[in-house]
């Protein structure tokens, strides 16, 4: 079995903001991945934040259906998507639930269960959102460093000027959905946007292609 890999561990509080930018870039030239810690995001908010994600992907399909997904806003059933049409012609097998930006005009598109189902739901995710969003400003100041600019860079040129900064709630079932899949979670892809930062409960899974 391959050894898995070790990735580099990067502090969004180091005070020495050169070598983190440092460390950033090495990483990214590396393997494209790394280890965030210190980041601002409290552990008792990411686990309620998990835990109320489980309670959505708990509900009847029915229900989950009612908020399926418009505009990049809402429910992805099982299957309904395929992020690498070459590896499996069934669908990805994974549930996902996208929020977008929380300010602005495109703040009304986004959906969310109903407050008798799930009373802390929205705020929870609002919250989070907001405190990730908050962790991704500052380090974008960090990856302007890295590329040896100056870390208001992307400020200054208008970049964040209206963030379209996602949450999405993924669940994988675990298993294979049928005995003709091969993939079992989200098939091959890069992401598209200026980062990504994903938090998990600790179960294995993310492989990374360093080609």
């Amino acid at each position: 079995m391959t050894e898995a890999l070790q990735l580099p561990v990067i502090d969004l509080s180091s005070p020495d903001r050169l070598s983190t930018a440092k460390s950033i870039r090495q990483a990214c030239i590396d393997y494209g991945f790394f280890y965030l810690v210190n980041h601002g995001v409290e552990e008792e908010l990411i686990s309620q934040m998990f835990n109320e994600s489980k309670k959505f992907f708990s509900l009847q399909l029915e229900d989950k259906m009612k908020l399926a997904r418009k505009e990049h806003r809402g429910y992805t059933a099982l299957c309904d998507e395929i992020l690498d049409p070459s590896s499996t012609s069934e669908g990805d097998p994974k549930e996902s639930f996208y929020i977008g930006p929380l300010e602005g005009t495109l703040s009304s598109m986004n959906q969310w269960p109903s407050l008798e189902i799930l009373p802390t739901w929205r705020s929870t995710m609002e919250y989070y959102h907001q405190k990730v969003l908050s962790a991704g400003r500052r380090l974008i100041h960090l990856i302007a460093l890295a590329l040896n600019l100056n870390e208001d860079f992307f400020e200054k040129v208008g970049a964040l000027d209206a963030p379209m900064a996602f949450l999405r709630l993924l669940h994988y079932p675990g298993e294979l959905v049928s005995s003709n899949q091969e993939v079992c979670g989200a098939s091959a892809h890069s992401d598209y946007g200026m980062i990504t930062l994903l938090a998990t409960d600790g179960v294995p899974g993310l492989q990374a292609c360093l080609s």
